[in-house]
């Protein structure tokens, strides 16, 4: 394959390809939070058709039909929450439209795997998103050296519905209340949700065969995380720097040369670790003081109240939460709060076990086929992001992300037999 020209063969990987490389023109309009749920149920329902003409795709695996279940019984969770705390029908329509514009995504996009998308076509085009981020990192800062306003406008796309008003605005840049200083979030509706889409950019580049194309996705997806200023997005940055190292000496005995003396060395100071690694999340936490009070605030608020009022099916809607917490939504900021209060441990449950399952079946993969490691990567990096943002509202982001994970659901393809010597 030449990999320095890749283009898309199918109208399945032109649609794919142009949503992903034109994120920034979607978001000068306002209509990057509509593209991703559009594009999920155009090309889902084209795949039903497919498989109801018996046209040649790729079967749907053990994993593709849990994630369905998971998010299914996310559906039953919600119309029961809704039923039982007497919401109305208006509320319980909206809350649908919601379900199937966020934690529906999280099955449909997977399924699109089995449509003759390749993996590279989604690498490539998030390293020219991360390429156009590098070029347009000078407007930004300008942006900000010379005052112009924050936000610029808001589209009037907006009417459709959504989480709210950032979802369609063009920011400039923002200044952290805490800090004072700028942090930009560019396409994405707060900073933490851009060093998130940073990590997922960096496991695509980590992915990329040409090396300017690797180099333009790597340095994207780091400025993408320091530009956030995510204290999550730089841990994540580190564990995934750290996994995917590993990863290319885990065979050789090399690494475990190396390892034996540094292990025997922790065992004698281990005290000492442990202390430094407490200063050290102390010193994270004490970056945004208010930040991390918030989050606990609501955290607090969301547990009680699930546990003492709707611990089976949940609230069924989010609530505005107290002065206390700044008005947020109860049980924004961490995906498990949330899914606690809003569809209770049903709807927990609903997301735990499809998780779980594929990190146990994708570990045991990892060394079968390339894309393993990659699905591995990506579930790791929405498993840690639960515990910072709630991954229904920006699945419409990480979408990409999805379409591979979907694709390492696929069985490794067989190694061609080895062809026997004619001399023995």
């Amino acid at each position: 394959m030449d990999t320095k020209t890749i283009t898309a063969q199918n109208f399945d990987e032109k649609l794919i390809y142009g949503a992903i490389v034109f994120s920034h023109v979607f978001w000068v309009f306002g209509a990057l939070y509509v593209v991703a749920p559009v594009l999920a149920w155009v090309l889902f329902v084209k795949m039903v058709i497919k498989k109801m003409y018996r046209q040649p795709l790729k079967p749907l695996t053990f994993l593709h039909y849990l994630w369905f279940l998971g998010m299914w019984l996310m559906l039953m969770a919600l119309i029961a929450g809704h039923l039982e705390q007497a919401l109305g029908l208006p509320k319980l329509i909206k809350s649908s439209i919601g379900w199937a514009k966020g934690w529906a995504l999280l099955a449909v996009f997977p399924a699109l795997s089995c449509l003759n998308v390749r993996a590279e076509i989604i690498y490539r085009a998030s390293c020219k998103v991360c390429k156009y981020t590098v070029m347009l990192l000078p407007l930004f800062i300008l942006a900000w050296l010379i005052g112009l306003p924050k936000t610029l406008y808001v589209s009037p796309l907006s009417i459709i519905g959504g989480p709210g008003p950032e979802f369609f605005s063009v920011s400039l840049y923002e200044i952290d209340p805490g800090s004072g200083l700028p942090r930009w979030r560019l396409f994405t509706p707060w900073a933490p949700a851009l060093g998130m889409l940073g990590n997922l950019y960096f496991i695509f580049a980590n992915q990329e065969k040409d090396l300017r194309w690797r180099f333009w996705g790597v340095a994207g997806s780091l400025l993408m995380v320091l530009m956030s200023q995510s204290r999550l997005g730089i841990v994540c940055y580190i564990m995934l720097f750290g996994y995917f190292s590993c990863l290319q000496w885990v065979r050789s005995p090399i690494l475990y040369f190396f390892l034996s003396p540094i292990m025997l060395v922790a065992g004698a100071v281990g005290d000492k670790i442990i202390y430094g690694i407490s200063t050290t999340i102390s010193t994270i936490k004490s970056a945004r003081a208010d930040s991390t009070r918030v989050r606990e605030a609501l955290a607090d608020i969301a547990l009680q109240r699930w546990w003492n009022e709707a611990i089976v099916f949940g609230h069924g809607i989010v609530e505005r939460g107290p002065h206390m917490v700044e008005y947020m939504p109860i049980g924004s900021h961490h995906t498990w709060y949330g899914l606690l209060f809003v569809k209770g441990i049903v709807g927990a449950f609903a997301l735990a076990v499809p998780m779980f399952v594929s990190f146990i079946v994708l570990l045991f993969k990892i060394f079968d086929y390339a894309i393993a490691k990659t699905g591995l990567a990506i579930l790791m990096l929405l498993t840690l992001y639960t515990f910072g943002e709630n991954l229904e509202i920006l699945a419409y982001l990480f979408w990409p992300g999805l379409i591979i994970l979907g694709l390492a659901f696929h069985r490794a393809p067989k190694k061609p037999a080895a062809k026997k010597t004619a001399n023995r």
